[in-house]
């Protein structure tokens, strides 16, 4: 079995077998664990994303680069690209409010790290954090994943995602393979390697409504396909030159879509 699926239908299995139920803001119960951890060496080929059931990988990266080289809340940005994953959260002008790209935009975070990676790698405050006491009332969705943090070590770019809130069968999936796309980016216009990516997430959740999908995925677990391998761009060296032509997955074979419903 590739790695992605290992540590994810673990972790799946775990919330089914283990996890705490009850309520939560949006009215639709959970199973959640706490304090759950992933962690992917990029050094390998393998790429982490699920082949147990699709993932829209386009899609995803679509809104990391919307996030991080548009540094946008625009959601009219993404609908261009046919991205329709913000629709429920967009507020009456169009943006979600000073959350996600605003934070990045505001405080130039992509630029400092990149700095930071040239000049003093050894530096131990490499971070992006979306987290913004004095903005989040202003949030339409305050951020899920909300901190990156990066070390240099030997050479390889190494990131720590630390994600508030996990939604295991839709939000997670995507979050891990988007973030480690990212790793990807910021080494390669770094001149560094890839090394180690780390996703922990701190409450890990299965909605209610969604268990029989999960357990549908389990039953795929010795029927998985091998892990594909990225592609970008190797002429890229400014990262604000980054399209998502230039990012593609490479023999990325997968299980067909399990429908289930995201809690707003």
């Amino acid at each position: 079995m590739n790695n992605a699926d290992k540590q994810y239908l673990t972790l799946v299995r775990d919330i089914l077998d283990n996890g705490y139920y009850d309520q939560n803001r949006t009215g639709t119960a959970t199973y959640k664990l706490p304090h759950k951890m992933f962690q992917f060496d990029l050094s390998k080929d393998e790429f982490p994303i699920l082949t147990t059931k699709f993932v829209a990988f386009k899609t995803a990266v679509k809104e990391l680069l919307w996030i991080f080289k548009d540094q946008s809340n625009d959601v009219k940005k993404l609908q261009e690209q046919n991205v329709q994953i913000w629709n429920e959260w967009a507020l009456e002008d169009g943006t979600i409010g000073k959350a996600y790209g605003y934070q990045i935009a505001k405080y130039n975070q992509v630029d400092k790290l990149i700095e930071s990676l040239k000049n003093n790698p050894q530096d131990r405050r490499m971070m992006m954090n979306l987290w913004n006491i004095e903005d989040l009332p202003e949030m339409a969705l305050q951020p899920c994943c909300f901190l990156t943090m990066w070390d240099v070590t030997d050479g390889r770019l190494n990131c720590m995602l630390v994600q508030r809130s996990g939604d295991v069968p839709l939000g997670v999936p995507f979050n891990m393979s988007q973030y480690a796309v990212l790793v990807h980016l910021i080494a390669q216009v770094t001149g560094l390697k890839p090394g180690l990516f780390t996703h922990v997430i701190n409450n890990a959740h299965i909605y209610e409504n969604q268990v029989e999908g999960m357990k549908l995925q389990l039953t795929r677990e010795n029927e998985t396909y091998e892990a594909p391998k990225l592609w970008i761009n190797p002429e890229i060296t400014n990262f604000y030159d980054f399209t998502p032509d230039d990012i593609k997955l490479e023999g990325y074979k997968y299980h067909p879509s399990i429908k289930m419903e995201v809690s707003v």
